[in-house]
């Protein structure tokens, strides 16, 4: 019994050292025992967190995964080596994102060298300085001046014929010889019709600018432009505010580019148009004088002469021996260009400026009148000295009518720009009575007093749409349908970077021409120029 207990006694006492951990000699105060299973889950926890087996093969999977990416790099931690894969990811995907093309595309591009008229240097007179009436040990003035000082206008031109001396070659230098060739070429007779509306948008799709078709032609803001109508070269014609005109052909090598500056009036040139053969440029200005330059005589013909200001002219004959021209005082004048007279004959239209006349192409007796806010037509054969009745009338503007233009083959529309902001087109098919707006176009005309003002013109070779300027950034040029769809719109961020006012279309090339108020004319060409 005794060695029975004994044994027993030396069990509990073994099971009680295995139940209880080893005290450590530091801890102080009564030592807590833990059950079996508490400390088999705590040892198998710690065993699957701190495993070396576990540690052992997650570095080695780390290492090989790295490894195979970045290759072998001996000396290496774990951590650096993420550091490294990170590091190639983002310069990854930094490449997808483009930065050195993007970058480059938004670099600033060199302005391209202007060409053409060359900007005069002026030298900038030295003001005093101004001091104040205390410096100048004055009292106070006793009495308000008004400064009355007024600054002289340009001479008018003499009357009669002025000689063709051009402002940027020498004296005595003789015009090319090749100009005056390409004056006098005869051009081919264009074939009456219009093409479908798909070929011509397509055509219009291809015509483009570069570098070459943008000149500086005239010093001031251009207010008028005209295409030469022969058909084998480009020379174009534009006026300015200040009565100067330049003549332009891009791959020529006189003057300034290509351009020969001269100076027939003395205000601004608000309408131009070449005759036919014999090719006569007729010009017409604010200084009350219409001239007609001749390069065989080598002048500038006065055609008529007005007291008052002329705004706008047209042909009445196919020949162009007969002008009708529209004056400021609200007068038409007819003037017959093969007698010596001023003027066959004069009528008073209305007490408002006239803006704007146009013959009608087929029945030219006919022609359409722009007055402030009233647009007429009126029967060249039943006019009077005054009183005059108009034979059809174009209604619905609220605001001034900039220009009314007929339909270039038949002239069975009339298109009008006004100032309210809309171009209208009226149905003339029928002369008498109120003619019918078949469509009114949402266009913005505020131009402000530094531009000239928006006119839509219709294509010579397309009887149904029309070209105007546009005030909209990024600037452009759009071409409508008389039915109000846009068929096309130019732009161009490098050579399209201002208003274009002054637009037209060559009677028989597809070409484009754009007028600034810098003096620069933008062409538009399916054949780039040399």
């Amino acid at each position: 019994m005794d060695e029975n207990k004994i044994d027993l006694s030396l069990k509990t006492m073994q099971l009680l050292q295995e139940r209880t951990p080893p005290q450590d000699p530091g801890m102080d105060g009564p030592v807590r025992r833990t059950s079996r299973r508490i400390r088999e889950k705590q040892n198998q926890e710690k065993n699957q967190i701190l495993s070396p087996k576990c540690l052992t093969f997650t570095s080695e999977v780390k290492r090989r995964l790295l490894w195979n990416i970045l290759g072998y790099r001996e000396g290496l931690s774990e951590y650096e080596l993420e550091r490294l894969e990170n590091i190639r990811q983002n310069q990854a995907f930094l490449n997808t994102l483009n930065l050195p093309q993007i970058s480059e595309a938004l670099r600033p591009k060199p302005k391209p060298t202007p060409k053409g008229l060359k900007r005069e240097k002026t030298e900038s007179e030295m003001l005093p300085v101004r001091k104040s009436l205390r410096l100048q040990n004055k009292g106070p003035p006793t009495t308000l001046t008004l400064d009355t000082t007024s600054y002289e206008e340009k001479p008018k031109k003499a009357p009669g014929p002025i000689p063709l001396d051009p402002i940027n070659l020498d004296e005595h230098v003789r015009l090319p010889e090749d100009l005056v060739k390409l004056w006098n070429e005869v051009p081919l007779k264009q074939e009456a019709g219009t093409s479908d509306l798909i070929s011509y948008q397509q055509m219009l799709q291809k015509l483009s600018i570069n570098d070459s078709c943008v000149v500086k032609v005239v010093k001031d803001r251009i207010c008028s432009a005209a295409f030469h109508p022969t058909s084998s070269n480009l020379l174009m014609a534009a006026g300015d505010k200040s009565g100067h005109l330049g003549l332009w052909k891009p791959d020529a090598s006189w003057g300034d580019g290509g351009v020969i500056y001269f100076e027939p009036h003395s205000r601004a040139i608000i309408s131009m148009a070449f005759s036919s053969h014999p090719c006569n440029l007729i010009t017409v200005s604010y200084d009350g004088s219409a001239r007609s330059m001749d390069l065989e005589k080598a002048v500038f013909d006065e055609v008529y002469r007005s007291s008052s200001g002329l705004k706008s002219f047209d042909f009445l004959s196919a020949d162009c021996s007969s002008l009708l021209l529209g004056e400021w005082n609200g007068d038409v004048a007819v003037v017959d260009r093969r007698t010596e007279k001023i003027y066959e004959s004069l009528y008073t239209m209305a007490a408002n400026p006239l803006r704007c006349v146009h013959v009608h192409p087929v029945q030219q007796h006919y022609f359409v009148v722009a007055e402030s806010r009233f647009v007429n037509i009126y029967d060249l054969r039943h006019l009077k000295r005054r009183n005059n009745l108009a034979v059809g009338e174009l209604n619905g503007h609220s605001r001034s009518v900039s220009s009314a233009f007929f339909s270039p083959l038949t002239g069975n529309r009339v298109l009008t720009t006004c100032m309210d902001n809309t171009i209208r087109v009226f149905d003339t098919s029928l002369m008498e009575g109120r003619s019918p707006v078949l469509k009114s176009i949402t266009h913005n005309m505020q131009t402000g007093r530094w531009l000239s003002k928006l006119s839509a013109v219709w294509d010579p070779k397309q009887q149904d749409c029309f070209v105007i300027g546009s005030v909209d950034r990024p600037r452009r040029i759009q071409v409508y349908h008389e039915s109000g769809r846009r068929l096309h719109t130019f732009r161009n961020m490098d050579h399209l970077t201002t208003v274009c006012s002054i637009t037209a279309f060559h009677p028989s090339r597809n070409t484009l021409l754009g007028g600034n108020s810098s003096g620069r004319l933008h062409i538009f060409t399916d054949s780039f120029i040399n």
